[in-house]
């Protein structure tokens, strides 16, 4: 007979006294974590997870005459979870049991594995256990999981990528028996990789850098053209735009080969091939144009007035750094082969990971690049949902922004307006063509607020900047707030799994990525400690100046 015993019941806690916790725990350790169960009969119970505890001296009798004897009585404060019945089926919620409750046990492992096991067999996608019950598989709906979006939001060095990096290792491990043995599954990802993590933990990953990646400045649509091209401060910005116009237009119309009444329709935002070259000299004709005057020819309107904008041009296009958005190979390409390099049906080489490093990429055209590359996917996605026969999406698409804060910011300057906007359109209207966004963090609180209002999956790691915090206490119900209370002091690895997709919010450890991503930190006094290490500059300038 357990010596725990119910003290009092409240709308989201369980109170419970304990004169011996040895007695209660048969011996294992009992910590703030560990899962109880309270019993109202013999089979049915209420499973609850401790949230604190305290203790308390109680008085009892039996002593020396005039010495005060005490015991210690444990006070156990715990959060119920939900309810599992005489058959050993769980089922979120409070449940409804009998006042007062019988009796209190350590619950088994198997018991608290049945809280984790409501999710479908066919739909389980599991990559972390409990933090506190190692032993207990805690997989979510993996559905839900990807079709939801999902955000991984963490401090540096909490193990964002390596949490990430899993994740799509056990996505692309999948396979069904069914279809007998085969080299790949049907995983499509694609990954955002600011800082040059993700290519060890793919070593098979379709990877393009700034040297493989092809990005025509083409594909552009009318506001990323003016990012890259205008700048919007300068008293002819007006002018400017105007020009690019109608240049981007009529050289698009030149290039068209096709029929003529299909001619007469393209405009400045149709994907057809331009020529930039067609798009300096007639900015610099408007440039140099003269007009027929009352007596003589005089200075057209634009005359002098779009030196700035040339100049801009040729150094967009003169930028060596540029020659994937900018150079000959970006003239010369395809839709369909720059689609196929994002998508893998790359020839010859499927894969079900595009890593695409943006290391390389200037800065000042990162939110173009990235831009870009989401909306081509997202139209990838309308357009084959729309011309399928069935009106199906048999190729999901999960993209992963790492490190979105840097070209997604909440309120940012306006160069970030294209990769803002392309992103919102895929975290409001992808689910419904197979393409979601999972979003990687170590600042949640400065990302947009619309893509993240989007989320409905999250994997809260390390956070220790106050304002990030509150961030996630928002997301999940009061009565399980004080899970968050653990957010700083999380070790590497751990998190707190949140979401449509989760049994209910849960602190976790994730497992460990296989192979890992190279993010790990540098290790100072271990190089330092080293005899002096000589350095060759001549390749490092080499590589710097190409």
């Amino acid at each position: 007979m357990s010596n725990a015993e119910v003290v009092g019941v409240y709308p989201d806690r369980v109170k419970i006294a304990v004169n011996n916790i040895k007695e209660l725990s048969e011996g294992e350790p009992l910590k703030v974590g560990s899962y109880l169960r309270v019993f109202d009969s013999a089979d049915c119970s209420i499973i609850a997870i401790i949230e604190n505890f305290s203790i308390e001296l109680k008085s009892v009798s039996g002593g020396t005459e005039g010495v005060a004897q005490y015991e210690r009585v444990y006070i156990l404060e715990a959060l119920p979870l939900g309810f599992l019945d005489a058959d050993g089926n769980f089922e979120r919620g409070g449940g409804s049991i009998a006042i007062p409750p019988k009796s209190v046990e350590v619950a088994t492992r198997s018991e608290v594995q049945r809280v984790y096991d409501t999710v479908p067999n066919e739909k389980k996608f599991l990559f972390s256990q409990l933090a506190h019950e190692r032993h207990v598989d805690v997989p979510v709906d993996g559905d839900k999981f990807f079709n939801r979006h999902l955000a991984i939001v963490g401090s540096t060095g909490s193990g964002k990528s390596h949490a990430m990096a899993r994740i799509i290792q056990t996505a692309t491990g999948m396979r069904d028996s069914h279809h007998g043995d085969y080299r790949l599954n049907n995983t499509h990802i694609v990954i955002f990789d600011i800082h040059s993590e993700y290519q060890t933990a793919f070593p098979e990953a379709s990877f393009l850098n700034v040297e493989q990646l092809t990005l025509p400045y083409w594909m552009l649509n009318s506001e990323e053209l003016q990012d890259l091209l205008i700048e919007s401060r300068e008293e002819q910005s007006h002018n400017q735009i105007a020009v690019l116009k109608r240049a981007v237009t009529e050289s698009r119309r030149a290039h068209y080969k096709g029929e003529e009444r299909i001619r007469e329709r393209i405009h400045y935002d149709s994907p057809i091939f331009f020529d930039i070259d067609d798009v300096l000299a007639g900015t610099r004709a408007k440039n140099e144009e003269m007009i027929e005057g009352a007596r003589q020819l005089k200075q057209g309107p634009l005359h002098g007035k779009l030196d700035n904008f040339i100049t801009r041009l040729e150094n967009r296009i003169n930028d060596r750094r540029l020659d994937f958005l900018m150079g000959e190979r970006a003239k010369s390409t395809t839709l369909e082969d720059t689609l196929r390099q994002f998508t893998g049906y790359t020839s010859g080489s499927s894969s079900n990971v595009t890593v695409i490093d943006l290391s390389g990429v200037p800065f000042e055209v990162l939110s173009i690049t990235v831009s870009l590359i989401s909306r081509l996917l997202f139209d990838y996605a309308y357009y084959y949902k729309k011309t399928h026969p069935d009106m199906r999406t048999d190729t999901p698409i999960l993209v992963v922004y790492e490190e979105a804060h840097k070209y997604v910011p909440k309120g940012g300057p306006a160069r970030y307006n294209a990769a803002r906007t392309s992103i919102e359109r895929i975290a409001k209207e992808g689910r419904k063509y197979g393409i979601t966004a999972a979003i990687v963090s170590q600042r949640p609180s400065e990302i947009s607020e619309t893509i993240f209002s989007q989320c409905s999956n999250f994997i809260a790691m390390r956070l220790t900047n106050p304002e990030d915090q509150n961030y996630v206490k928002r997301l999940i119900p009061d009565s399980l707030g004080p899970l968050t209370q653990s957010l700083p002091m999380l070790s590497s690895g751990e998190a707190l799994l949140i979401g449509d997709a989760a049994v209910m919010p849960s602190l976790v450890r994730l497992e460990e990525a296989l192979p890992v991503p190279s993010s790990s930190d540098v290790r100072y006094l271990q190089e330092w400690v080293r005899p002096w290490h000589d350095v060759l500059f001549e390749p490092i300038i080499a590589d710097w100046e190409h």
